[in-house]
């Protein structure tokens, strides 16, 4: 029954969707159209590929879980959602699904863990953004292959050479290549990560926006959204303190070899880590509302 649900009536949901839809093509839509064509882009393809989120999923409105659509038989298909019964037969609502709920609660526990140990950690900022760096030291074999290398390969090597590396975040350390594993400051693993993740790293706030792909369609759109502006933010940042040449592509370097390149990133850090505490904070306030009703 619908007694216990809010109910969201055909014109406001779909007026919700519409301007979500919307949102997300202002932001990635002349992105999306030249990939539509078959254009590649070193900065902004990452946050469709590896984070695996098709735009279509994107720009996918939902409500979160507990909010039922009046007439939402768009959604019968969807991943996640089941129908409700109304009052009478003519009555037909669609809502995130329970059981989806259970079969997701161990991501969800383990999101919330990780989220609430970030948080009681102060912020790392001189890393410098080396981890792409490490990811080309020494090696032929550049993850960009259709941009050069600022410095060329032996001046990329030397920076790396030059910096200790203090790469919190493993799923950025995985990437290293051999030579470079040892140089870091500390030897990071899977099994590990919820002890070293810190909110001072761009790609702990990044993958704000992963966890939160991952418990759709249970956290709403909205949240999500503002999650995948952050990982925009926090990508470009990333790849203009990259050894690689993106003038191309309308990126100016910031030359984290320099003193005050490396100034810049760290001002631009600890504004992208202000953004990530806030999105932080929800997205965990919403784990562990689900958690509860789970």
């Amino acid at each position: 029954m619908l007694a216990d649900l809010p109910v969201l009536a055909p014109a406001d949901w779909r007026a919700r969707a519409a301007a979500h839809r919307e949102r997300v093509d202002v932001l990635v839509g002349p992105y999306l159209q030249q990939r539509a064509v078959g254009a590649k882009h070193p900065v902004i393809d990452f946050l469709f590929t590896y984070y695996g989120n098709k735009p279509a999923q994107l720009r996918r409105w939902h409500p979160g879980f507990g909010v039922a659509l009046a007439d939402g038989a768009d959604y019968s298909e969807a991943r996640g959602y089941h129908r409700v019964p109304g009052d009478s037969p003519d009555t037909l609502a669609w809502t995130a699904d329970p059981a989806f709920l259970q079969k997701r609660r161990d991501t969800i526990e383990f999101v919330a863990r990780l989220l609430s140990a970030t948080a009681t950690r102060p912020a790392q900022l001189s890393c410098f953004g080396l981890h792409e760096w490490a990811m080309v030291y020494r090696t032929d074999d550049v993850r960009h292959q259709q941009v050069p290398l600022r410095l060329g390969h032996a001046g990329t090597d030397a920076v790396v050479e030059s910096m200790q590396l203090r790469c919190t975040h493993f799923d950025a350390f995985r990437f290293f290549t051999p030579e470079a594993i040892p140089l870091n400051i500390e030897p990071l693993t899977r099994e590990t990560q919820e002890h070293r993740e810190q909110p001072g790293c761009l790609h702990a706030n990044m993958d704000l926006y992963k966890w939160g792909f991952k418990l759709t369609p249970l956290i709403a759109s909205d949240l999500l959204f503002d999650c995948f502006e952050l990982a925009c933010a926090a990508r470009e940042l990333d790849m203009k303190a990259s050894p690689y040449n993106l003038s191309d592509y309308g990126y100016e370097p910031i030359r984290i070899e320099t003193p005050s390149g490396r100034a810049e990133y760290v001002r631009r850090q600890v504004e992208i880590a202000a953004r990530g505490e806030t999105l932080r904070q929800r997205l965990l306030t919403a784990c562990q509302a689900l958690i509860d009703v789970a």
